[in-house]
Parts: C-alpha cells; structure tokens; sequence
C-alpha cells in the first residue's frame, strides 16, 4: 500500500527513543529546515499551528524558540505521544487530533502554519491549503516542505530511501502524490495565499550514527521548501 499514514502510530511509543532509524531521519531534518525558516519569521510570541505535527519534533523545536505552538495530526498514538512528551519536558503544546482539510480552529488565529512532509500526503491539496488561509490570521505565514514529482526524485524517495537503504518504511509516500513547484504555487494562489522563495533541502552530510544530516540545498529537485503569506487585509 502506497501513501501508508499508518506508519506514524504503529512507531508511537519509540517516537522519542531513538531507537528507530527511519525516525531519527525525520528529526534530523528539523533542524535544516529550521535554518531556512529561521530565515523568515521570528518566532518568540508568535501563535504557530504545526500541521501534520506527528510525535511532535517540529512542535518541540518551534516552542524551545519561543512560539506558542499547536499541533494537529490524524494519527492519534502519535499525537499522544507527543503530548506526554512534551508535558514531560515542561513545554506547554496544544496537541489535537484532526486533518488538514477540516482544521478545527476559529479564523484568523495563528500567525503562522508551518506544514512539513504533509503536503504529499493528503487527500485534498486545495482544501487542505483553502483551511491553511482561513486560520492565518492577515500577513501571516505559510512556512512548507514536500516533494518535487519527477523522476529523480521518485527514484531518491521510493528506490532509495525506502527500498535500498530503509530511510522510509517501504509504502510512506505515492509518488503520484508528489507535487511540482509550479502546481503548489497554482493551489497557494487559489487558496488566496501569495507565493514567497523556495529552497531545496536535502542531505549535507553524515553523524555518528551513520544518519544523514540535512539542510538547504540549492536545487529543488526532490525536496523543496518554501513560504507564501496572507495578504494584509484579506
């Protein structure tokens, strides 16, 4: 089965172990895109909304740099996991299980969403990204990754990371789900968002664990990260 969303609470309660390899490369990656949106809000006071937030690495990042964070995700172990985890380490997280395509928030509530190996996922693109504007409030951010959809790129996500080196578990994504940048900005426009810069992200080097360490690359090949921002007075 392609596209296989459960994976996130079959691993819930190793979320935080470390144990498991193709996790660690999920937190891994925080960091390198933290160096790229970094570059585009400040976070201290802001009112973010991690969609898609998972077991909650983004979350803790985004709260440990001063934001008032909010994280949904469908998969309610990991959204529970996440919960504990954060509780445990004293960071105050709202955590909610739901999908994109029907947030459960007021309008014009958060200053930012920050949407991170989500998009590639989901049922409705334009749904999900209509929700998306709909909670920002006016000049607030829409902070993004997902996957170019050509065939280098299927061949590094699908041949590679999840059937040669076991980066992924075998099914995550459907490469038929992945998104060109130039239909992204097509759904950010009709979604009333304003389409910013985009960055590739990808692999810089290896730690001691023999896991990739990522951050922004120059071509956006097979990841690609970008912002868009809800005009003032929308």
């Amino acid at each position: 089965m392609r596209n296989d969303l459960t994976i996130y609470d079959r691993v819930a309660d190793q979320w935080w172990s470390d144990e498991v390899r193709w996790v660690r490369t999920l937190k891994n990656l925080v960091p390198g895109r933290l160096t790229w949106f970094d570059r585009h809000i400040e976070w201290p006071g802001k009112a973010i909304l991690d969609l898609g937030c998972a077991g909650g690495f983004m979350a803790e990042a985004m709260a440990a740099r001063g934001a008032v964070v909010t994280g949904i995700d469908p998969a309610s172990e990991a959204v529970e996991a996440a919960r504990r985890h954060a509780h445990g380490g004293g960071l105050p997280i709202t955590y909610d299980v739901g999908v994109g395509e029907a947030l459960p928030y007021a309008a014009e509530g958060f200053d930012a969403v920050v949407c991170v190996d989500v998009l590639e996922h989901v049922a409705d693109l334009d749904k999900v990204l209509s929700e998306v504007a709909r909670v920002l409030r006016p000049g607030g951010l829409f902070l993004f990754d997902t996957i170019n959809r050509n065939p280098l790129s299927r061949f590094a996500t699908i041949t590679v990371a999840e059937n040669i080196l076991g980066l992924l578990p075998r099914g995550t994504h459907d490469p038929r789900l992945f998104i060109k940048p130039h239909e992204l900005r097509k759904s950010l426009t009709r979604a009333g968002l304003v389409a910013g810069p985009t960055q590739g992200l990808g692999p810089r080097g290896i730690d001691r664990r023999g896991d990739l360490v990522f951050g922004p690359v120059p071509l956006l090949t097979v990841i690609y990260l970008g912002v868009a921002r809800k005009p003032e007075g929308a």
